[in-house]
């Protein structure tokens, strides 16, 4: 496997340019949490590869090209890569996690470890944050959180908190939860341990899951974006409006120019020409 070339300060300037930040580059808590919003509301998260049976390249020229330059987004491992090449060049240091993803998982050993976030520590900063800005759910992180259990965070009308779970590893189990108030209270999103995970390691699981048949990236659109006051989704047929009070409308979606229409106009995504969207 070929080495990729780094994140460049040119990179580093045209990736704020799309995101729109034009605050402090500092590598501190306050610089990742704007960095992070403004990252989560800028790029949408979509699996339009993966829908053809592509696995998306991760190296950072390619990522530049389809995130930053163009009207797309990715998948969590597109995100976190970038966005960790992000914050290295603006002096963070970054571990790369694997975690596995356990909404509505029995046990949390039943699922893989198939999502990527990101470990961010600031120079002079004690506290470590679970940075994420690939997770396309509503239990989402807007901002990260700082490394602590049974501690709740608010940010953008959503509650979050890390919690330790029994474990028969040697490392700590740690389990993001976002509270959801129409679910009955804390839900558990993904649980992950802080051994760090490599490029090629993610090559793989990205492999994986943009090509296997029974991902459910390869069955149906998955579209995702934040706004400073809703988030919506696109799953299969379904687009769903979830409002910042709780609000949420659904319709669905019947025909191919209708689902190309709502990714420009409300996603910011252009489709590739020629793909089928509706499955």
């Amino acid at each position: 496997m070929s080495e990729t070339r780094q994140f460049t300060q040119s990179d580093l300037d045209a990736y704020l340019r799309r995101i729109g930040w034009s605050g402090e580059r500092r590598a501190d808590a306050a610089t990742l949490r704007g960095v992070h919003l403004a990252h989560i509301r800028a790029i949408p998260f979509e699996n339009l590869d993966a829908l053809r049976r592509t696995a998306p390249s991760l190296d950072p020229g390619d990522l530049m090209a389809k995130l930053v330059h163009s009207r797309r987004g990715g998948y969590c491992y597109e995100h976190n890569t970038l966005f960790a090449g992000a914050l290295e060049a603006l002096g963070f240091r970054v571990t790369r996690l694997a975690a596995r993803v356990v909404v509505g998982a029995d046990r949390f050993d039943s699922r893989p470890r198939t999502h990527m976030a990101l470990l961010a520590e600031a120079p002079g900063d004690p506290q470590p944050y679970l940075a994420d800005v690939g997770f396309g759910a509503v239990g989402s992180l807007l901002e990260p959180v700082p490394l602590t259990a049974g501690v709740a965070f608010r940010s953008g009308g959503r509650r979050h908190r890390l919690q330790h779970a029994p474990h028969p590893g040697p490392l700590k189990l740690w389990v993001l939860q976002a509270y959801q108030a129409g679910q009955g209270g804390w839900e558990a999103q993904y649980a992950f341990t802080v051994e760090p995970f490599e490029r090629p390691d993610f090559d793989v699981i990205n492999w994986h899951i943009a090509t296997n048949p029974r991902s459910p990236f390869t069955q149906r659109l998955h579209v995702q974006r934040v706004t400073p006051d809703a988030h919506l989704g696109l799953t299969g047929r379904l687009f769903t409006d979830t409002r910042a009070d709780g609000t949420v409308t659904k319709r669905e979606l019947t025909e191919e120019a209708e689902v190309r229409r709502v990714l420009d106009e409300e996603f910011g995504i252009e489709a590739p020409q020629g793909m089928t969207l509706l499955t």
